[in-house]
């Protein structure tokens, strides 16, 4: 058998042997460490398995193994492997926003995207035809407000839904108002008042307790939630904030919340 087949058949041996222990994915320094051979032909090995399809390359040393299931869609589904790639790159990390809600039970408009909060340097963005990946960045943030969630390749670190619900006001802008309404409606059977609270006194950017507090209270009408937020903005410094960054001719100011209704919400639900 000639030398390059019989380095090949290395890498898929090794790859069924990734696969045994139920990840779904491994890197290029693994396959280095295993095979002690030249990197030309480690990345021609690589090259055969991703022209037939057993793998796909996620980003620049990282690949996820496409097993028969998702054979079809030439990808697996992000929670498959974004552990192992998060700690591939040594970096903190939790699945929020959209995802978050959808793991939550949130799922009327299922993303098509995948959104992941990270620590700096910033992760550029995946956008291909079988991937979307959206990286935002947070300074930091408690492991008290991140749960694991099971998947098939074990567990992944996701925002709580209090986390969840704060986070969506924080990066409006990326997300939509009227789109983060509808998601919330569906998120507030998940939504516990008094973690509520606690989540809130821990999180650092007031505008988005004072954003979520104003659509619990006059979009929404829940009192207990609302009331929630009121206890967690006590001693902090309330200034007047947009509920929608989109500039607006003209605003009426909500006294409660000192936010600015500079958008007509139209939720979808």
């Amino acid at each position: 058998m000639p030398k390059l087949a019989v380095q090949y058949k290395y890498l898929e041996d090794f790859i069924h042997k990734v696969r045994s222990i139920g990840r779904y994915s491994f890197s290029l320094a693994e396959v280095k460490e295993k095979f002690p051979i030249s990197d030309k032909a480690i990345h021609q090995s690589l090259y055969r398995l991703k022209v037939k399809s057993q793998i796909a390359q996620i980003r620049k040393g990282f690949y996820a193994i496409i097993s028969p299931e998702y054979s079809n869609q030439g990808m697996v589904p992000p929670p498959l492997f974004i552990d192992d790639l998060m700690r591939s790159l040594n970096k903190r990390y939790y699945v929020g926003l959209l995802s978050a809600a959808a793991l939550h039970g949130a799922a009327h408009q299922q993303p098509m995207e995948f959104f992941v909060i990270t620590e700096k340097p910033a992760l550029r963005k995946i956008n291909s035809k079988k991937l979307k990946l959206n990286f935002y960045i947070k300074k930091d943030w408690g492991d008290e407000d991140i749960i694991k969630k099971k998947t098939d390749a074990g567990n992944i670190n996701v925002s709580t839904p209090e986390l969840t619900a704060l986070d969506l006001l924080y990066y409006t802008d990326n997300i939509g108002i009227n789109n983060t309404v509808s998601i919330l409606k569906e998120l507030l059977s998940e939504i516990k008042p008094s973690e509520l609270t606690n989540t809130a006194k821990r999180y650092p950017q007031t505008a988005a307790i004072q954003r979520l507090g104003y659509l619990l209270d006059k979009e929404l009408a829940n009192e207990k939630l609302s009331d929630a937020l009121i206890k967690a903005l006590k001693g902090r410094n309330i200034f007047p904030v947009s509920l929608s960054n989109q500039k607006s001719k003209s605003a009426e100011i909500d006294d409660k919340w000192k936010v600015i209704k500079n958008i007509n919400i139209e939720s979808d639900l």
